[in-house]
């Protein structure tokens, strides 16, 4: 597991397009969230002690926010070759095993986390009515506890949402996430061999 921070990208920027399938086999595109208030992009994964770590609050706050107008969709961009569990069958468990309350699709070009310049899972993106960037950077400042090599305690130090749900809070007031926003610290993106961004 390399620990990676997310790069940041600019607020302001327009949610770059994307068209991925989904863990119900279906496409998923930008435009089916037209009219969100609010539209989360995630870039998640199935083994990642960092989104273990969020999942069950991400599952949480994102029923709560949905009923309010948010859309949230969750991608995955890694290489499932050399990390099967995270391929598109093991999708479909852990979205089901976490209960998430939306679209998980699988980026399997790796085209979409290079359009967005995701670099770790989680890594997370917050546009507003007109898809413009509001926010980007962490869940919140927890992250999970190691015990031992490989092993986590998600008990300890649980996951809050914070730095999400204010930057939600601040979009469905109105006004703008406040800053400065901290990134999102998670494990890389596994890319494909040659596949890497510069």
């Amino acid at each position: 597991m390399a620990m990676t921070a997310s790069t940041m990208m600019p607020l302001g920027t327009s949610a770059p397009d994307f068209k991925l399938k989904s863990t119900e086999n279906q496409w998923v595109s930008l435009s089916d969230y037209q009219q969100a208030k609010a539209l989360v992009v995630l870039f998640i994964c199935n083994h990642c002690p960092y989104v273990i770590h969020i999942a069950p609050k991400l599952a949480e706050i994102a029923a709560e926010y949905q009923k309010q107008g948010v859309e949230f969709v969750a991608i995955n961009s890694n290489d499932a070759e050399q990390y099967p569990a995270d391929d598109f069958a093991h999708m479909q468990a852990e979205k089901a095993k976490r209960n998430y309350p939306f679209a998980y699709l699988f980026d399997e070009t790796q085209d979409v986390a290079k359009a967005y310049d995701a670099a770790c899972t989680p890594d997370i993106y917050v546009f507003d009515e007109q898809q413009k960037l509001v926010y980007r950077g962490q869940f919140d400042g927890t992250r999970p506890h190691r015990i031992s090599s490989g092993n986590y305690d998600s008990e300890k130090n649980p996951a809050t949402g914070e730095d999400l749900s204010a930057a939600l809070d601040s979009i469905l007031r109105g006004s703008k996430p406040s800053e400065p926003q901290l990134a999102s610290i998670g494990c890389n993106i596994k890319w494909k061999a040659g596949n890497e961004p510069k």
